[in-house]
């Protein structure tokens, strides 16, 4: 088969990684890609959301499948475009990626089929949102409605930091939503699905870190880092997870005529009452994926086959039973301001490590030099017999890389790998 993937970050080299193990592969291609993927893949100029350019280089290369990536080309309708056009793609179309382009349509539909997650109100002014903020009270978490690269998201401890993060939503008139949803106390996890329009199976689960400091500070990123699996999903909690929020979810697509095909990304709550759903994303999660497919057993050009065949019933992807833990290095400033072009050294004794993969999510080549070009720039990760060792494996090659303009937190892991030590 020939594949078309889409994208350019640390989630699509991972998916580029998995792909190329698959004997069903005969050329994989990408778009645009970056240095990381251009090792694995023959890599072309074309953006993601350049769709009539996607869709041109799907038919002029004769691709079998096109494998999406990054939530966006989703929203904007890649996949619709190219069905249009007669080629296979897995991911969402534009109708069924409303999951994550619209949180208050997500929310609605929890509401509809008795989804648990969080009590809401959809606010389309200000003054909307400050009352939905005094009717919940502190803390309160303020979302935009829209695509945000998983920071669109303000836990406020105080109802004016609430207030403040309502009025930033709405400041620029450009006619958005908020969607203000009560305080959920536990601990987050992710679990991923693979759905095929009407049978979802469990992909794997992961923990990240989107705090952008060491214990859990400063402000939120697109993930700092991540392992896998995560120790408080347990396999009865993924199970009830499933049956109560991803199958309703996929029913309810289905039933109104939006089926879902594609990566399912649940991020969970585990609270007392069980897992309550905090939003969904309609891709893979990214560092997530950095983990997650490094333990994958099975052929994932095979599954994603499979899903867009909607031939799914009966299938259990297999995982090694390792833990993969990823830390993120990223540019000084983020996600703030920060500068790029500095020069990345040392990568070539990481990769040298037993179960080590560096990833590579915002990086440019410049001659033989390799420059830092995005916020988030390598995901390191390391696969290890417990958390602990996997966390112990990731610093060690993160150690061996040589960029002074970058930064990364030094606690990724830091609760499953105390439980690993004290078990």
């Amino acid at each position: 088969m020939i594949v078309l993937l889409l994208g350019s970050g640390g989630r699509e080299h991972a998916l580029a990684a998995s792909l190329k193990k698959s004997p069903k592969l005969t050329r994989l291609i990408a778009a645009p890609g970056n240095p990381g993927i251009a090792a694995l893949a023959e890599c072309f100029p074309v953006q993601v959301d350049d769709i009539d350019g996607i869709v041109t280089l799907a038919k002029h290369e004769g691709v079998d499948l096109v494998v999406v990536g990054p939530e966006a080309p989703l929203v904007a309708g890649v996949v619709d475009r190219l069905d249009e056009a007669g080629i296979p793609a897995f991911g969402p179309t534009a109708a069924a990626a409303q999951l994550e382009g619209s949180k208050a349509f997500t929310k609605e539909l929890c509401a509809r089929e008795n989804i648990p997650t969080a009590g809401f109100r959809r606010c389309r002014t200000a003054e909307e949102g400050r009352a939905a903020v005094a009717a919940f009270g502190a803390p309160v978490v303020v979302k935009a409605d829209g695509l945000a690269a998983g920071k669109g998201v303000v836990v406020a401890e105080t109802i004016d930091e609430a207030n403040a993060a309502v009025d930033a939503i709405f400041s620029d008139g450009a006619g958005g939503e908020a969607v203000v949803e009560e305080f959920m106390a536990g601990e987050e996890a992710s679990l991923f699905a693979l759905v095929d329009g009407t049978t979802a199976v469990v992909l794997g689960d992961a923990q990240d870190h989107k705090r952008a400091y060491d214990g859990d500070k400063g402000p939120n990123t697109g993930g700092m880092g991540a392992y896998s699996p995560a120790p408080v999903l347990s396999p009865a909690l993924a199970e009830q997870a499933m049956a109560e929020i991803v199958r309703p979810t996929v029913a309810a697509m289905a039933k109104n005529g939006q089926p879902f095909v594609g990566f399912l990304y649940a991020g969970l709550m585990i609270g007392p009452d069980g897992p309550r759903l905090v939003e969904y994303n309609v891709r893979f999660g990214d560092p997530e994926a950095e983990v997650v497919l490094p333990r994958l057993e099975d052929d994932l050009l095979e599954l994603l086959q499979k899903a867009v065949d909607g031939k799914l019933a009966g299938v259990a992807p297999r995982f090694r039973d390792e833990t993969a833990l990823t830390v993120v290095l990223a540019a000084n400033g983020y996600p703030g301001a920060y500068e790029k072009g500095s020069e990345i050294r040392g990568l070539e004794a990481a990769e040298a490590r037993d179960d080590v993969s560096v990833f590579h999510a915002g990086t440019r080549r410049d001659g033989d030099r390799l420059l830092a070009n995005g916020g988030r720039v390598l995901a390191v990760t390391a696969l290890g017999a417990d958390a602990a060792e996997a966390q112990m494996n990731a610093y060690a090659a993160v150690d061996l890389i040589d960029w002074p303009d970058g930064f990364c937190r030094r606690d990724i892991g830091w609760r499953a790998a105390a439980q690993a030590e004290e078990g």
